[in-house]
Order: structure tokens, then sequence, then C-alpha cells
């Protein structure tokens, strides 16, 4: 053999060694994050959920990368979405709210999904238990059952004069509203109080609603946990104002535009949760095996 062929040769062996190397590299994994919320809305709660990914080792474009997907507040959209997702083969989807995790557990039975919910996990027909989930679904739940009681009590306290009050609910997320409604009717009937339920699913009902509580002789409104109504806390908050209704929430938003008072888990916390076990199921571990944690710790915040 020539030399110069043999230097041919090599040349053309070394042109291909990048892209064998290449070849051998893993995919960079993928998440799927679905949410009710729209892009922008509540970005302490996303950059919450990058923090846990990070202290996994994830890092979104440099080892995985996030497949958004955002409701913008119409939870009809949730199904698609979710779908849509599992046809791009994530390896993980992170859910928000209760909509986006029943789309997501109705759109796959293999792919792992961590979730975030404000009911009873097992109550609702998700996990098995909050011990062995079982499935591929695990996750947070928040104290939306004990804060109800405390929520009341907080009101009665402040208001003892009070023997009526209002609870919107939101019956977009029926199952969540239900959660709601049966939690503090139950609470208000240790206390001696009436519960009055009032119901909203878009900006243009919110009106209606505040216009009839001097009609029920209303003396408080406690705003139902829900990531629609937390997204529009301003507005719920003004609405309160301009109707001189003292107003709870479980989310410090409420009170940080002016309500009365929240009370309630950090949805921060929750979602740095996520984050983490969004991480360890990219590692390898199952949702089956990892235990649904549930939020211990609630804030008291007012406006005064």
């Amino acid at each position: 053999m020539k030399r110069r062929e043999v230097i041919t040769l090599l040349g053309g062996a070394a042109a291909a060694w990048p892209l064998a190397a290449r070849a051998q590299q893993p995919a960079i994994p993928a998440i799927g994050y679905l949410n009710t919320r729209a892009a922008g809305e509540d970005g302490h709660l996303l950059a919450a959920f990058h923090q846990g990914l990070k202290e996994t080792g994830y890092f979104e474009s440099r080892n995985v990368t996030i497949e958004y997907r955002w409701a913008e507040g119409r939870n009809d959209r949730l199904p698609a979405l979710a779908a849509d997702l599992v046809r791009r083969q994530v390896a993980v989807i992170a859910a928000g709210g209760i909509p986006a995790t029943n789309a997501a557990k109705a759109a796959t039975a293999t792919t792992p999904i961590v979730f975030v919910t404000g009911a009873d996990p097992v109550e609702i027909g998700l996990v098995a238990s909050l011990n062995r989930p079982g499935g591929n679904l695990t996750g947070i739940t928040t104290l939306t059952s004990v804060v109800a009681q405390k929520k009341l009590e907080l009101l009665h306290d402040l208001l003892p004069t009070a023997t009526v009050i209002a609870l919107l609910i939101n019956p977009a997320n029926p199952i969540l509203a239900e959660t709601n409604r049966r939690d503090l009717q139950a609470a208000a009937r240790t206390l001696g109080l009436q519960i009055h339920v009032l119901r909203a699913s878009s900006e243009r009902e919110f009106e209606p609603p505040f216009a009839t509580l001097v009609q029920q002789r209303a003396g408080a409104l406690v705003i139902g946990t829900d990531a629609f109504f937390n997204s529009r806390s301003r507005h719920l908050a003004a609405l309160a104002a301009r109707h001189a209704m003292p107003s709870i929430s479980q989310f410090r938003g409420f009170a940080v535009a002016g309500s009365l008072m929240s009370y309630g888990a950090t949805n921060t916390d929750e979602y740095h949760l996520v984050g983490v076990y969004t991480g360890r199921n990219l590692k390898g571990e199952k949702p089956a095996d990892l235990p649904v944690q549930q939020a211990t710790k609630a804030d008291l915040i007012t406006d005064r």
C-alpha cells in the first residue's frame, strides 16, 4: 500500500471517530411540565421546581430538557396537552393540580407522574396508599382538610358575630371544589356556622357571586383552594375590598394583594418537592416506591 493511501485511510477513520463518540452519548431526558396555569404566572413556583431538580443533579438545557404545557386556566385543554407529552415520550410528567394530574393519568399508565394536589390522593383514586402508592404516580399533598377548619376558626375569632360564611369554589375543578365544600361544611358544623357556596370558573363569573354576598347576609368569605383562584388573587382581593367583605384564602398571594389574611401550606415548598421527586424518577427510582409526601407547615399571613 502506498504512503498516500495509508494517510487517506487514517484520515477517514479519524473523521469517523467523533461521529461514533457522539452516537454513543446517551440522549438527554425530557420532562413534561403540565400545569393549569398560564406561562409566566407564579414564576416563584417554577423556580422552586427548578431548584428541586438542581438538588438532584439536573439542570435545564444542560442535562435535561423540559417540555412546558400550560392550560392557561382552561382545564378542558389538559387531556390534549397530556397526550402530546406522552407522544413526545417524555421520561416523567410533573403535574400541577388535580385536573392536570387526572389528564396525565388518563394519558399514560407507564410514564412516571409526579403530582401536587390539595385533595387526598388516596380518596380520589390517584394512589393506592400514601406510603406505597403503586402504579406510576406519586407526589405531594397539602393540608387542605386541616386548613379548612383552621381558616374558619381564625375568621370566627376575628369576626365572632358573623354566622354566615360564603365559600367560593371553581366548578371547573370539580374534585377539589367538592373537597373544599365538604371540608368547610364539616368544620362549620363544629362552630355553629352556616356555609353559603358560590361558584365561578372564569374572571367574568367573579362579579355575580360577590353581588349576592349582602343578600345572603355573609359576614366573611373563604376563597377555595384552587390554582385558578390563586393566579387571580389580585382580582379577587380587589372585589372583596370593593364589597367590604373580609376574606381568607390558603395562599399568601391573597393577603399580599389586600385580603384580610391567608392561612395554608407554602406552595413553593410543594413545587420544590415535586422537582426533587421528578429528579429521583429520572435517576431510576419508581413512583410506586416513593411515598406521597404531605405538607407539614402552614403559614398565617395578614395584610395588617
